[in-house]
């Protein structure tokens, strides 16, 4: 067995440990969340809303809202977990030991993709609850769905890379993320915007994920399957290489 398969193994595994032994905190909120918008947004406004792209209100929303889980946990995980090995200075260990900076980063992002898998399928189940579905393409929902959690969990690790505290983690979930999650069409069809609006909206990367996403379980997409895994591709390598070239120089890493 390979020191780099060792090494990532153990980061793999040390991160999952973590966010399994304090389920309560990492797992079990956002599902509640999810349920709570299940049934005020499916149920209690959708049925006033009626139907959207062809299916009842609650279906349509649905696969946005995993997805918004998913990425959201994924991001998170990441970003709190590599902020505490930076700030207790374990971090050093890892940068100084023969792991190259590749299974730091491959590691971690296993790690944030697990979390936010973990997340996704309970809020599946919990949403299957409320509404069913005839799954339109499995192999899409899975290669959005990891994907999209891979390029949210860089984005964490290069959050946590440029934190000074532990209050910095927070900044970019709650003033870039959320906004755009809720810009990115998980309650609405793009396509009912303005051509403007729409134009704009098409800048949002996460409408992209979503509606890739939403595709897998319905078969319908106010985006083209090739623009969703062209967006995503781009996001994951050139995430990637930023996340590499500041861990490779230890930027923000080395005291």
């Amino acid at each position: 067995m390979s020191l780099s398969w060792i090494a990532f193994k153990t980061i793999l595994t040390k991160e999952i440990r973590r966010f399994m032994r304090i389920w309560v905190q990492t797992l079990v909120p956002p599902v509640i969340t999810m349920t709570l918008y299940f049934v005020i947004f499916g149920q209690l406004i959708g049925g006033r809303i009626g139907e959207m792209g062809g299916f009842s209100y609650m279906q349509f929303i649905v696969p946005g809202l995993i997805m918004m889980s998913a990425l959201t946990n994924s991001f998170a995980n990441v970003a709190s977990s590599f902020y505490s090995t930076k700030f207790a200075r374990n971090v050093e260990e890892l940068l100084i030991s023969p792991t190259s900076p590749h299974i730091i980063i491959l590691g971690y992002m296993a790690g944030g993709m697990a979390r936010g898998l973990c997340v996704g399928v309970l809020v599946t189940i919990v949403s299957l609850l409320f509404v069913s579905f005839d799954i339109h393409s499995w192999t899409v929902i899975a290669l959005t769905l990891l994907m999209t959690t891979a390029a949210f969990s860089l984005g964490g690790l290069i959050n946590a890379v440029f934190a000074r505290s532990f209050d910095d983690i927070s900044i970019i979930p709650t003033f870039v993320l959320t906004p755009l999650t809720y810009l990115g069409g998980v309650f609405y069809s793009i396509s009912l915007l303005p051509d403007f609006w729409q134009a704009i909206s098409k800048l949002n990367p996460i409408v992209y994920m979503i509606n890739g996403f939403r595709y897998g379980f319905l078969g319908v997409s106010d985006v083209g399957l090739v623009y969703t895994f062209s967006v995503l591709g781009v996001f994951i390598t050139a995430l990637y290489a930023v996340a590499y070239y500041l861990i490779s120089r230890g930027v923000g890493l080395r005291s």
